[in-house]
């Protein structure tokens, strides 16, 4: 009889595992049915265009637009080296370099920018009244709602030589004759600190407004300066905040393509304009592919670095 119970229970739970597992694979495809349609349009708007890039990048140019299927690495080694016109040798690619490098200075100062002006603002609004720090924020997001173009517009009215700053300049008499700011590395890094500090300041705010200010109170209790406040207490507190919005700002400007292209005039090209150049007045796709992975690279070691920092941080707080 013992035995008979001792059967019977095994196989209720044998039969009770069974349809624990058809329920777990009936929930798994249900899943995957939800899914699907939102799969279907990342592969189709995102993994789609992304291999055709990936396929453009090692095919042979066409001889006035398009291209030819022809497999070649040729437009890989474009990107950094070229072929003198005299004996046929490989050279460094001195324009696309000079390219790269101002991308990387322009992208890294506008973020040291935005963290400057971004880190104080973001603490002067963390410490208002709460109805009052609503308002300051929505000033803060009131960029956001102009179009980027019409931003850059006003920025260039701002620096032109017959703007508002010389005017003012020569009016207050600090200067005779315009000083040229427009179409230089000054516009466009002027320019893009304006367009990304909201992205720095939201995120340090986020940071600030969780920080207990009670340590500063014990810190100027301490005889702590101001500044011993800001070194050892605020930015290691809001350092995941301030990791964030380098983040939000440093990647953005190194495929910036509207600003540079207005405030730069054409003639301080980024990245992003090299790779417009070459799919337009260039017409040489396979090239602009290379670059345009090239800048998909460079971000994503732009991000690996700031993860890195970041689980580094983590695990010293830990």
């Amino acid at each position: 009889m013992t035995h008979d119970l001792g059967i019977e229970s095994q196989k209720s739970t044998n039969k009770a595992a069974k349809v624990e597992q058809e329920a777990r694979k009936k929930d798994v495809r249900n899943r995957w049915l939800l899914s699907s349609p939102a799969l279907l349009i990342i592969f189709f708007a995102a993994a789609g265009p992304l291999l055709i890039v990936i396929i453009y990048s090692f095919l042979t140019p066409g001889d006035y637009t398009g291209v030819i299927w022809t497999f070649t690495t040729d437009n890989w080694f474009n990107v950094i080296l070229e072929r003198d016109i005299f004996d046929d040798n490989l050279i460094w690619a001195d324009a696309h370099l000079s390219i790269f490098w101002r991308s990387i200075k322009l992208s890294l100062v506008t973020t040291i920018l935005t963290a400057i002006f971004g880190i104080p603002t973001a603490y002067f609004i963390a410490t208002r009244t709460p109805r009052s720090r609503n308002i300051w924020l929505f000033l803060i997001t009131i960029p956001f709602w102009t179009n980027l173009l019409v931003r850059t517009f006003a920025i260039q009215e701002l620096i032109r030589n017959k703007g508002v700053i010389n005017h003012f300049l020569q009016w207050i008499g600090l200067t005779d004759e315009p000083i040229q700011m427009l179409f230089t590395d000054f516009a466009v890094g002027f320019g893009m600190t304006y367009v990304y500090l909201p992205l720095m300041v939201l995120p340090v705010y986020a940071s600030i407004e969780k920080l207990d200010f009670r340590l500063l109170e014990g810190a100027y209790d301490l005889y702590a300066s101001r500044w011993q406040c800001l070194k050892r207490i605020i930015v290691p507190l809001v350092r995941p905040g301030l990791i964030a919005g380098s983040i939000l700002v440093f990647i953005p400007c190194l495929g910036a393509y509207v600003t540079p292209r207005i405030l730069g005039g054409g003639h301080q090209l980024m990245f992003g304009n090299l790779i417009a150049l070459q799919f337009g007045q260039g017409k040489n796709w396979p090239l602009g592919a290379a670059l345009s992975l090239t800048l998909m690279i460079i971000v994503m070691v732009a991000l690996i670095y700031f993860v890195k920092i970041t689980s580094g941080e983590d695990k010293k707080n830990a």
